[in-house]
């Protein structure tokens, strides 16, 4: 065995590695103590989630291996985004059941009546039911489109489509109810817009929604304009026009400020409104699904402005 200072220096080292190894363990110890510990953490608030507890969190370490922390945090965020959905889904279902009710329980008294012999089993009461059947196949309808359009999957049939005979036509289905309520109505679709590659059907419907919404706050003396020209650069740029803006103009009540953000939400809607609260929603559905994007501006009295826009020339195919 070596001696002299060279074999107090081996003993030394020899020494200091040993001691280096049990720190070294003694860590990796404390280290695997704590993410045993978190991943107990998170298997017991799994199984909370699993048991419908979406309030669940867990601690995220602030020390230990990075794996954990983005483990940790990662799921805090699934758990919040599950948290939004169940909520999402018990409004829904409260909504559903408030629109269901009104016209269910028409149906269900007018038959009663005729039952018990108050009311006469003739055309007028008859038509009255089937006034409001006609109202809940509508809403199952647009609750359909709803859902689809929001999950991805609302087939488009797609063809070569003239945005000037969609917009008149749409716009024309409202002139009546216009004219006896005072309104007046304007078409303007400017003369250089191609055709384009959309579901005519379901364009035609989000104009429609829009139209029908603008007369719903709009007074007698008022008026509504849909005016739709080239956008993104316009027909003269170097690629030729990228979209085509499509806007729906009216002078009625606004949209209070508080519900100006949700106004394309399912069954938001101005209280006394007469709608569904499903319209807008469609709309959004329905621009989103062509590749568009849709916004408003609005305040209280002083009308609103709802545009979409549509892209021209893509290659998506639904």
């Amino acid at each position: 065995m070596a001696s002299g200072p060279f074999g107090h220096v081996a003993r030394l080292l020899g020494i200091g590695i040993v001691v280096l190894g049990v720190l070294a363990i003694a860590g990796w110890g404390r280290m695997f103590r704590r993410v045993a510990f978190s991943l107990d953490e998170l298997v017991e608030a799994a199984d909370r989630v699993e048991n419908g507890d979406y309030a669940t969190r867990v601690t995220v370490p602030r020390t230990g291996p990075r794996p954990m922390r983005d483990l940790a945090r990662g799921f805090n965020e699934m758990v919040t985004r599950l948290e939004a959905n169940e909520a999402q889904r018990r409004r829904l279902l409260a909504d559903v059941s408030h629109e269901l009710r009104t016209p269910l329980a028409v149906v269900q008294g007018n038959i009663e009546a005729m039952l018990d012999g108050v009311h006469e089993v003739d055309e007028a009461h008859l038509g009255a039911i089937l006034e409001e059947t006609r109202v809940l196949a509508r809403l199952v309808d647009d609750l359909r489109t709803v859902a689809l359009s929001e999950s991805g999957s609302l087939p488009l049939h797609r063809e070569p489509t003239d945005l000037a005979v969609v917009a008149t036509d749409a716009v024309g289905a409202f002139r009546s109810t216009a004219q006896a309520a005072g309104v007046e109505l304007a078409v303007e679709v400017a003369d250089d817009i191609p055709l384009l590659e959309v579901d005519p059907v379901r364009i035609r419907e989000v104009i429609s929604n829009l139209v029908a919404n603008a007369l719903r706050h709009t007074s007698a003396g008022g008026s509504i304009a849909l005016d739709a020209r080239v956008g993104g650069g316009g027909a003269g740029g170097a690629g030729g026009p990228r979209s085509v803006d499509v806007t729906v103009r009216d002078t009625g009540s606004g949209i209070d400020a508080d519900l100006l953000p949700h106004v394309f939400d399912r069954f938001a809607k101005a209280p006394g409104s007469r709608g569904s609260g499903l319209g807008l929603a469609i709309a959004r559905g329905l621009v989103e699904a062509h590749g568009g994007s849709i916004d408003v501006e609005s305040a209280t009295g002083r009308g609103s402005t709802f545009r979409f826009r549509l892209p021209v020339g893509t290659d998506e195919t639904n």
